[in-house]
Order: structure tokens, then C-alpha cells, then sequence
């Protein structure tokens, strides 16, 4: 059987957690479920059991945060890890890494491709899976997607849609993707829920290395081929594209795999409260918190030794990190992205970032 080479992507912002979640510091290397372990080394832990160890686990970052990869995984090999010299989305990140194990591990390797920011409830359903969507992968030629049941009527997910079943892989159904959409309005997020055919699109994808390789070249050539010519000194030239717009949207070898293993983005800091809140607590404390008529609130400081005190609060987000303080209103946490580029157009902000 092919190898199982998983991909993590660790090089994102996390900008919604600011300002915990910095540009040397991202979400991805800290542990926000209070387990003190962090998002990525939490992704490789969970990814392990279904390779042959640390040989088989690859990551691609940014350069600026390379050595934080290297600091909290210590195992990877330094080959594994795929440094981009900027940022270009997922596309040219998926097309470098499917390159690079077509090369070192054949064509028909069998490649997947995880977020470093994901939360998974049950770790075992979600190996179990994987190994389904692996053998889908292989067996069809397809690129599986594992679509997430939704429990609610998001507006901040992508959605993928169900079309005719392609089979059973493990005991799960796998269908043809009939489209993707992108985070649509509320009313439309509804319908799509009652329909019963849609997932949330989670961005794991799995495919033989080739598939995907075929499929860029076939939607998206001018990036893939700059990346073959040309390896990293290529992507100052590339624009900035995600594998969905790239491949996803476009391409006819998509199946979905519909799968409810607890799962959370953790998109910004109300991921938080649907981890951690008790059904007890008024708030969910990640500090020393000492609150008089307050609820509905998330409060977070980085050093244990602050008190925060609050009064007559309701539903808000309080968040301490050294240098900064966040106060903003719980369906107002989109926005934190916003007041980043805010801080980021004056000069004296800088050092916040």
C-alpha cells in the first residue's frame, strides 16, 4: 500500500486571537484548551499513529517561524519541514508539498493535508477516518474531503455539498462533491442544514500525490509549473490563492466523506467558551478572575499572577498579554482582525503585532 505522508500547515496568523497570538507567536503554538499542550504539537500527535513515525510527518511554515516548529516538534526531520520565504495561501503550500513527496516518495503516495489549528474531540474516530478517506483516495484516484456535520447554521464555514454516494470506505459513506460555497448568509446556511446534504468544508483534504499534481496542472498551471522551475525562490512571483479557488471548486476528482468526530476551527477566542465552558460557570476563566455581577464572559491573562476584575459585565471577551489588553463584546470578535490592521498602519504600534 502507498505511504501516509500527512502535510500540517502551521503557517498562519491567527489574527483573532490577538493579543495572545502575535506574528512570532501565532495560535497555532499555544495551547488554548487549557491541556498545556499546543495546537501543532497537539495536529502531530494526533497524525502519528497512522504513519510510520516522525519520518513520514512533514510541515510547512513561514521562515519567521521556523524555529518555533523546530522548538516544539524536536523530532521532525529537518527535511520535513518546508520553509516558505512568504506567505501564499494554501495553494502554492499544498502544490510545493505534493512536489516534494511525489519526488522522495513516488507519485502514488498518499498525501494529506491538516490545518495546525484544528481542535479534535475523539482522537481514535478521527484516525479511524482518515484511514477510510486514505483508502477512498486510493481506490478511486479522488481528492477526499472530510466534511464536517454541521450542528448549527454557521456563517463563518465554507460548505460542501453532497451529490451521488461513491461508496463505503470503513463504515463510512463517501459522495461525489456536488459544489463548493463559500460562508454564505444565514437564511442560506439554514436551507443548507435543513437540505441534510451539506458539511462544513474543514480543509483536510487526502489524495494520491499525482492526482493533485494533475488537477494543478489542469486549474492552476502558471503557479504549479513557477514551483517546478523554480522550488521556493519562485513564490515572491506567485499570487496569493487557496487551494479551494485553486483545485476544490473546480476540479471533478472531490469526494466527501461526512464525518462528526467533535471538531472546532478555533476561529477566534468564542472557540474558547465552546471548549471550556461549564454548565456551572457563569464565565469561562483562563486568568485569576474575580467578577461581581458578570457572565457570559470569557477572561484570559497570560500571567497568573494579574487579576482581572470585572463588574456588570455581560458577554464579553477580556484578554491580558503583556503589553496589550483586548476588551471587545462576543459577536464583535470577528472584528479583532480589523483593529490589527488598525495597530499595524502606525508606526508605534508595531512592537504589538
Amino acid at each position: 500500500m502507498a505511504s501516509f505522508i500527512p502535510v500540517i500547515l502551521a503557517g498562519g496568523k491567527g489574527e483573532r486571537f490577538w493579543p495572545v497570538s502575535r506574528l512570532a507567536r501565532p495560535k497555532q503554538f499555544l495551547s488554548l484548551d487549557g491541556s498545556g499542550q499546543s495546537l501543532l504539537q497537539a495536529t502531530a500527535d494526533r497524525l502519528k499513529p497512522l504513519t510510520q513515525g516522525w519520518q513520514d510527518v512533514w510541515v510547512i511554515t513561514a521562515a519567521h517561524l521556523a524555529d518555533r516548529v523546530r522548538q516544539q516538534l524536536p523530532h521532525l526531520p529537518e527535511a520535513n519541514l518546508l520553509i516558505e520565504p512568504v506567505g501564499r495561501d494554501t495553494a502554492p503550500a499544498v502544490a510545493w508539498a505534493s512536489l516534494e513527496i511525489a519526488r522522495r516518495h513516488g507519485p502514488d503516495a498518499v498525501v494529506g493535508i491538516f490545518p495546525a489549528d484544528h481542535w479534535i474531540a475523539d482522537g481514535e474516530a478521527f484516525c479511524q477516518t482518515l484511514n477510510a478517506a486514505i483508502q477512498l483516495a486510493n481506490e478511486r484516484g479522488s481528492i477526499a474531503t472530510l466534511g464536517i456535520t454541521p450542528t448549527y447554521a454557521a456563517t463563518g464555514y465554507g460548505y460542501i455539498e453532497q451529490g451521488s454516494a461513491v461508496g463505503t470506505y470503513g463504515d463510512r459513506p463517501a459522495y461525489q462533491v456536488s459544489r463548493f460555497t463559500e460562508k454564505p448568509d444565514a437564511a442560506t446556511a439554514q436551507a443548507f442544514i435543513d437540505s441534510g446534504r451539506f458539511s462544513w468544508n474543514s480543509g483536510m483534504f487526502v489524495f494520491p500525490a499525482q492526482v493533485m499534481l494533475t488537477e494543478l496542472h489542469t486549474h492552476a498551471p502558471a503557479m504549479v509549473q513557477a514551483i517546478e522551475a523554480q522550488g521556493m525562490a519562485a513564490y515572491p512571483n506567485l499570487e496569493k490563492l487557496s487551494i479551494d479557488y485553486a483545485v476544490m471548486e473546480h476540479t471533478d476528482r472531490a469526494c466527501v466523506m461526512p464525518v462528526a468526530f467533535g471538531w472546532d476551527d478555533l476561529g477566534d477566542w468564542n472557540a474558547v467558551e465552546r471548549l471550556l465552558k461549564q454548565p456551572d460557570d457563569k464565565n469561562v476563566n483562563l486568568a485569576t478572575h474575580v467578577a461581581l455581577d458578570t457572565e457570559g464572559s470569557i477572561v484570559y491573562a497570560s500571567d497568573a499572577e494579574e487579576v482581572v476584575v470585572t463588574i456588570g459585565l455581560k458577554d464579553v471577551v477580556i484578554v491580558r498579554d503583556g503589553n496589550a489588553t483586548l476588551i471587545v463584546h462576543k459577536d464583535r470578535t470577528q472584528d479583532i482582525k480589523q483593529a490589527v490592521k488598525q495597530l499595524g498602519a502606525e508606526g508605534r504600534f508595531q512592537g504589538l503585532l
